[in-house]
């Protein structure tokens, strides 16, 4: 007994003893700060993207008539100079903020996040970011094919990162910042907050740490919240109730899947071979959406459907209001005119066209699937439904969110094993081809490969500068011959490099010169020294992922 109130007695020395180093460690990564801040986040990149949909549509008001996303009909309205001239006129004045303002001369997009996401939340600058967002809005409202959803995120991502930099936050809190911003970016977009918190982890942080979860959470609510007070509580796409009829379909829906993933996987390729034309094209760089934009507008006066964010079209192929023959001849077009569109420097992202795409996918297949088995076959529009998740999750390599998304925007729940289906068959097929996805394929392009995983985009990221020990002191041991000295390493070179010489060699330590200047020793790097530097990079990103 006596024992018995001697341990009661402990217990509050047992428990301060094990919650303190939780605290302490909480408050050392100033996660309450993250906390507070996830909210503020929320809130503001929620009134960013309302102020981003309303300005596109006050730019497409004056030729369209209409600042509403039903942009199909009042286009078919226009004369066919309107049309033409529109998205060209749109081209000059994007190519002039590129030319003389942009400091990067491309809009920015969800790829320019994960790399920020890569470098400790930071790479993305608020000028750059608010150049890149007016660019966006001149071009859908304008007539350019492509979507909104990923500038709204690369926009939110720019002022979470402002927001870290004024606080002076650590990496791992600009982390959970910056994925904080592109939650409230996709809910407030979709009016989707359990996919904007998926979306999030999915692809830009790339884990799912319970340390990161509740300010995602915190951010994708405020969001939406917001959002809802705005737009309204509705969904995107208001559509019939669609069930599968029965469960024979099965073979169907994989065959759908199938379908899908070739859609995507020629999507992809157009994109891809549309913008290595055009790099290889010598022209001034305004020239280039003038000129893309003549060609989106020519095919818009034959095929209005094609202009802007597409949402009307998408709405029709998902109500079964579109024949087959329109179906296959907007996929084709839609394929043409986002990929002139992305590869003349136009803003705009691919979410929506994907949507697009597969919901005219879905939508064909649907109804050539009723007429081979009338009795058997559910509506085409539920196929359009599936298509639509299907082919965006392979372009953007997010088939978890993208599957959510799609239920939110649809409210469509009850298909969900029709559509993981043809998701998980669309994205393994894709993946099989590509390699990756769209987004990583763009940061293939500037040499960041974080989908190889930490200890890849370490070892090219990390420099020799980071880890190399300083000089000697005396002045007379800092000169350097580099024909007869023997071997000796570059401050920009790679750790990967370094490493390889540090091999080759056999050598524990080698001088440090300056590129154009090897005749001057500016540091020391050591192999252990180096070695040492990886594992403490790779011991601290594992932490983070697994906190």
């Amino acid at each position: 007994m006596r024992k018995i109130f001697e341990t009661a007695g402990q217990l509050p020395e047992i428990l301060i003893s094990w919650i303190t180093p939780n605290l302490r460690q909480f408050r050392s990564n100033r996660l309450h700060w993250v906390w507070f801040l996830a909210v503020l986040v929320g809130a503001l990149v929620a009134l960013a993207a309302i102020a981003f949909r309303t300005a596109i549509g006050l730019v497409q008001l004056p030729w369209l008539q209409t600042a509403s996303e039903l942009t199909m009909q009042a286009a078919a309205r226009q004369p066919w100079w309107v049309i033409l001239l529109a998205p060209a006129v749109a081209g000059l004045l994007v190519g002039w903020i590129l030319h003389k303002f942009h400091p990067y001369q491309r809009a920015g997009g969800v790829a320019d996040v994960i790399e920020a996401r890569a470098h400790g939340g930071r790479g993305l600058p608020l000028g750059a970011g608010l150049w890149s967002a007016l660019v966006t809005v001149i071009s859908l409202g304008g007539g350019a094919s492509a979507g909104r959803e990923g500038p709204v995120v690369h926009l939110g991502a720019t002022l979470g990162t402002a927001v870290c930099e004024y606080f002076k936050l650590p990496d791992s809190a600009r982390r959970i910042l910056l994925a904080c911003a592109v939650a409230s970016g996709v809910s407030a977009s979709f009016n989707a907050p359990i996919a904007g918190v998926l979306f999030a982890h999915e692809v830009v942080l790339g884990h799912y740490a319970v340390s990161a979860f509740v300010p995602i959470v915190l951010a994708s609510v405020m969001g939406g919240l917001i959002s809802r007070i705005w737009f309204g509580d509705v969904a995107a796409f208001e559509i019939p109730q669609y069930e599968i009829t029965s469960y024979l379909e099965i073979p169907a829906f994989a065959l759908l899947g199938l379908t899908c993933a070739a859609v995507a996987i020629i999507f992809q390729f157009a994109l891809i071979g549309t913008d290595w034309t055009a790099r290889n094209i010598s022209m001034p760089l305004w020239l280039r959406p003038v000129l893309g934009g003549l060609a989106v507008g020519a095919l818009g006066i034959f095929f209005p459907g094609i202009l802007g964010v597409g949402y009307e079209a998408t709405d029709l192929a998902l109500k079964h209001a579109l024949p087959i023959s329109t179906l296959l001849t907007l996929l084709v077009v839609k394929t043409a005119a986002t990929a002139i569109t992305l590869a003349s420097r136009f803003g705009g992202g691919i979410f929506s066209p994907s949507l697009y795409l597969g919901a005219m996918t879905g939508g064909a297949f649907g109804l050539i699937a009723a007429s081979a088995f009338p009795e058997m076959a559910s509506s085409h529009g539920l196929y359009a439904i599936l298509g639509m998740g299907a082919v965006a999750a392979a372009v953007l390599g997010a088939p978890v969110s993208t599957t959510v998304i799609v239920f939110e925007l649809t409210g469509g729940y009850a298909l969900s094993i029709a559509l993981l289906l043809a998701v998980s068959i669309a994205t393994g097929l894709t993946q099989a081809v590509h390699g990756k996805s769209y987004f990583h394929w763009q940061l293939g392009m500037r040499g960041c490969f974080v989908n190889e995983g930490v200890h890849r985009f370490l070892s090219e990221t990390v420099k020799v500068s980071d880890f190399m020990d300083p000089p000697p002191e005396a002045e007379e041991e800092r000169v350097f011959n580099p024909g007869e000295d023997g071997p000796y390493l570059h401050e920009t070179d790679s750790l990967e490099s370094a490493l390889k010489s540090f091999d080759s060699c056999g050598k524990a330590s080698l001088p440090v010169v300056r590129k154009g200047d090897a005749t001057r020793i500016v540091g020391i790097a050591r192999h252990v020294r180096g070695l040492r530097y990886f594992n403490a990079a790779l011991i601290t990103a594992t932490r983070e992922e697994h906190r």
